[in-house]
């Protein structure tokens, strides 16, 4: 094999390419498990976390990205709904040209890539990077083959506190080894599909979501924890237990005892004389709006940063504003779908074309495409309008708007020009229906019908001066434009509106008379 070069130049080296460079394990530099930063973390130690992270000491701060997810629902729910926007999409392979070679490597790349069992949950590691500024990816190539043909195995994720950024420049991605333990390996070319996020200009290690929403979300922490506090000590009413002068200390204990205990067990027996209070504390428990609306607020603040808006994620949104909105706002799900696109045509559809098929000019691109969503009903509800207008369409056009297909000859079909009422159950629609609007046939104009329209055009002067008349001399006669709203509104009375619906009527009349003429 000729030497291969990756997309930076680097040569690939293919007896590596059949290795797992990145397994965690018990003994190795690489540990699977990790420690906590979330639990009793503070503002003053997320500061320091965060300045760590800036000077290129990143593995705390991964950690507590990985915590922020795992601890808080919501950052949960729109960081995954922002992935499925783009992993559920279908993609699609367009070949570097129409020629056959490049239309053949097209469909390679369409089946062994595009069409692979694993290509979603690839799409979703990658768009890890999301919430911690960069995600690695790791091309699993088989061991042996039994052919020359490369194909993927797995694509297999890899912890991100596996890897450094060189000290010197803080973009150069690298792998810790026990060679390597503090700069790290750099990464072994046609092995990696390293996705970094154009969230924000500079460090891919400062663009992470994660830290954008990780003040208010240790803000929101607090609120929480207060807000339980708050709860344990106004959410049950004060229990009070009276006892008269002649209680002896064995009452008193009885009385206490009955008080601690009937929180939980919601009953209590104590002597005659004795009695049990509860007292509201009314004007304390108003104060968990103060913790629940910060806890909202903190919510919305990560929705926008997340998903660009806050209607589907978080309460009051009706299903109107959710409608146009979307999930995520559509800006960003594309840019989201461009930049992933970009990085797998890089990292892995170009090795995967290099190894099985050699370097090509051009290579074929794998696309996700967002669309906006189309609102079908008032596209029918327009297209109705203007053909009740004279306006007309391509039916292929229409149809591919509502997702409908054009039917064939043999086709059993549904709407169109209504069946005569003297029609047996039996009878066989006809070759060819009469032309009409519908839109499941095709035919030249109507000529009678067009006769009808010419004809009642020709007396529109007739027919509509007596509505018209009354109108233009209200307006004639008006001084201002005040006046003449004024004056048009007792002009109702006074318009002749019966030459129009006699010839309304008339034009009815020969249309229908005329359709029922060609049905028989």
């Amino acid at each position: 094999m000729a030497q291969l070069l990756d997309a930076y130049g680097r040569p690939v080296k293919p007896r590596q390419l059949t290795e797992r460079l990145a397994e965690p394990g018990l003994t190795s530099i690489r540990q699977a498990f990790a420690g906590t930063m979330a639990s009793g973390l503070t503002p003053v130690r997320l500061a320091q976390i965060l300045r760590a992270c800036d000077e290129g000491a990143i593995e705390e701060y991964l950690i507590l990205a990985e915590e922020m997810e795992e601890r808080d629902p919501h950052y949960f729910s729109v960081l995954g709904m922002r992935k499925r926007a783009i992993s559920g999409v279908t993609p699609t392979v367009k070949p570097a040209s129409e020629d056959k070679r490049d239309v053949d490597i097209a469909a390679a790349v369409r089946e062994h890539i595009a069409e692979h069992d694993g290509f979603a949950d690839l799409i979703e590691d990658l768009l890890d990077g999301l919430g911690k500024g960069f995600s690695a990816v790791e091309l699993i190539w088989p061991e042996k083959r039994t052919t020359n043909f490369w194909e993927l195995v797995e694509f297999k994720h890899r912890d991100p506190r596996f890897f450094r950024f060189d000290r010197e420049t803080a973009s150069e991605l690298r792998m810790l080894d026990e060679a390597a333990p503090v700069e790290g390996l750099e990464l072994e070319p046609f092995k990696w599909a390293v996705h970094r996020p154009k969230l924000k200009s500079g460090l891919s290690v400062r663009g992470g979501l994660a830290r954008v929403a990780a003040f208010t979300w240790i803000c929101k922490a607090y609120t929480v924890k207060d807000w339980i506090a708050f709860i344990e000590t106004y959410g049950l009413p004060l229990r009070l237990g009276r006892y008269d002068k002649a209680a002896t200390k064995e009452d008193v204990e009885t009385l206490f005892r009955a008080v601690a205990n009937i929180g939980t067990d919601a009953g209590a027996v104590i002597p005659k004389h004795m009695d049990i209070d509860f007292v509201d504390h009314a004007k304390g428990a108003s104060g968990d709006k103060v913790f629940e609306n910060f806890a909202r607020w903190g919510d919305e603040q990560i929705s926008k940063a997340v998903l660009g808006q806050t209607m589907t994620s978080d309460d009051g949104s009706s299903m109107a504003q959710a409608n146009v909105h979307n999930d995520v706002r559509l800006d960003i799900a594309a840019a989201d779908a461009r930049a992933v696109t970009a990085t797998i045509n890089r990292d892995i559809v170009r090795p995967f074309v290099d190894l099985n098929y050699g370097p090509q000019k051009d290579y074929p691109k794998i696309l996700i495409e967002i669309s906006e969503p189309e609102d079908v009903e008032m596209i029918i509800n327009s297209a109705v309008a203007l053909m009740g207008v004279g306006v007309s369409f391509k039916q292929k056009e229409l149809r591919a708007k509502l997702g409908f297909t054009d039917p064939d000859d043999d086709d059993e079909v549904a709407g169109g020009q209504p069946a005569p009422a003297s029609a047996s159950p039996s009878a066989k629609t006809p070759a060819k229906a009469p032309a009409s609007t519908a839109l499941n046939r095709e035919g030249d104009p109507t000529d009678d019908l067009d006769e009808i329209e010419a004809e009642m055009l020709g007396e529109w002067q007739d027919v509509m001066t007596p509505m018209l008349s009354p109108i233009e001399d209200a307006i004639a006669q008006a001084s201002s434009y005040e006046d003449a709203l004024a004056r048009l509104a007792a002009v109702a009375p006074k318009m002749g509106s019966a030459p129009l619906v006699e010839a309304l009527v008339k034009g009815m009349f020969k249309a229908r008379s005329i359709g029922d003429l060609r049905d028989g």
